[in-house]
C-alpha cells in the first residue's frame, strides 16, 4: 500500500465526520443564514476544533457575509480551508525554535526529560529522536528511566540498539529516580552531547505521581546543574481539550518556568 493510500485510509474518518457535515450542511442551501452558521458552529465543536478557535472562524465568517464578500453557501468550504490553513501556519505555530537547539552548544550534556500520560508513544518518540541526533553525528545516552511499565526497559534498549546508543537502565521495579542519578552521573564522565530520559507515564491529576516527577528532575538538577534543559511533553494526536489541561498540569508539576511563560512548542514525530 503506497503512502498517499496509508494517509487517505488514515484520514477517512476526518473526511467522513467534519469534512462530510460541512458538506452535507452546503448540500440544499443557497446562503450563509443564521441557521446554517449556528449549524456550522455546532459541527466545529463537535469535530474537538475548539471554542476559541470555532469563534474566531465563525465571526470572521459573519463579517465576510455582511460585506457582502461571502454570500454562496457554495464557497464556504474554500474559505473554511483557506482559514485554517492560515491558522496553521501562523507565527505561534511554525515559527518554533528546532528542537533542542537553544543552547546545546554551551551545555554538554544537553538534557532532554521526556513526559507525558500513559501510551502517549514517549518511548518510541525517545527512539526517533535518538536516531535522529545520531545522525547529524552527536554522542547520545539514553536513560531507561520508565521503571514502572511491563517491558519498557527492554523497548528503550531495543530502540537504542537500532539507533546505535547505549541505554543506562536498571531491573524493572527500581527507583527511577537512582536510574536517573546514574545515567546523569555516566553522560557527565562520557562527555556525551546529550542524554534523553525516557519517565513512566503517569496521569497528570495524580498527586503522588506527579510528586515522584519532580524528584526525578531534582536528581537531574543535583547532578547537572540546569538541566534538564529541555522538557518535552509527548501528546497523543487524538487527545483534543484535555491536552489543555495535560500541559497545564504538567508544568505545574515540574514547575517548568519556560513554559510557564508560555513558551510551549509543538512537534510532530
Amino acid at each position: 500500500m503506497g503512502i498517499i493510500n496509508v494517509l487517505k485510509k488514515g484520514l477517512a474518518k476526518t473526511k467522513g465526520g467534519f469534512v462530510k457535515k460541512v458538506e452535507d450542511l452546503i448540500l440544499g442551501k443557497k446562503e450563509i443564514d443564521k441557521e446554517a452558521l449556528e449549524r456550522l458552529e455546532e459541527i466545529m465543536i463537535g469535530a474537538d476544533i475548539g471554542v476559541k478557535t470555532t469563534d474566531s472562524l465563525i465571526k470572521r465568517i459573519e463579517e465576510k457575509v455582511q460585506r457582502k464578500e461571502l454570500s454562496d453557501i457554495s464557497g464556504l468550504t474554500g474559505y473554511l480551508k483557506d482559514e485554517i490553513r492560515a491558522i496553521l501556519k501562523s507565527p505561534q505555530l511554525s515559527n518554533n525554535p528546532p528542537l533542542a537547539k537553544g543552547g546545546m552548544e554551551g551545555s554538554r550534556p544537553y538534557v532532554i526529560m521526556v513526559i507525558g500520560v500513559n501510551g502517549v508513544g514517549k518511548t518510541t518518540t525517545i527512539g526517533k529522536l535518538a536516531h535522529r541526533y545520531k545522525g547529524e553525528g552527536k554522542d547520545v545516552l539514553l536513560c531507561a528511566g520508565d521503571t514502572f511499565r511491563a517491558a519498557a526497559i527492554e523497548q528503550l534498549q531495543v530502540w537504542g540498539s537500532r539507533a546505535g546508543v547505549d541505554v543506562i537502565g536498571q531491573k524493572a521495579g527500581a527507583d527511577p529516580s537512582a536510574v536517573v542519578f546514574d545515567a546523569c552521573t555516566a553522560a557527565k564522565q562520557r562527555g556525551v552531547d546529550m542524554l534523553i530520559i525516557d519517565t513512566a507515564g503517569r496521569l497528570h491529576t495524580k498527586v503522588n505521581l506527579m510528586e515522584e516527577l519532580k524528584k526525578v528532575k531534582r536528581v537531574i538538577g543535583k547532578v547537572l546543574p540546569d538541566a534538564p534543559h529541555e522538557t518535552l511533553l509527548i501528546l497523543d494526536a487524538t487527545t483534543g481539550q484535555n491536552a489543555i489541561s495535560q500541559m497545564r498540569l504538567f508544568n505545574e508539576g515540574i514547575e517548568n518556568d519556560r513554559c510557564r511563560r508560555g513558551r510551549w512548542r509543538f512537534d510532530r514525530f
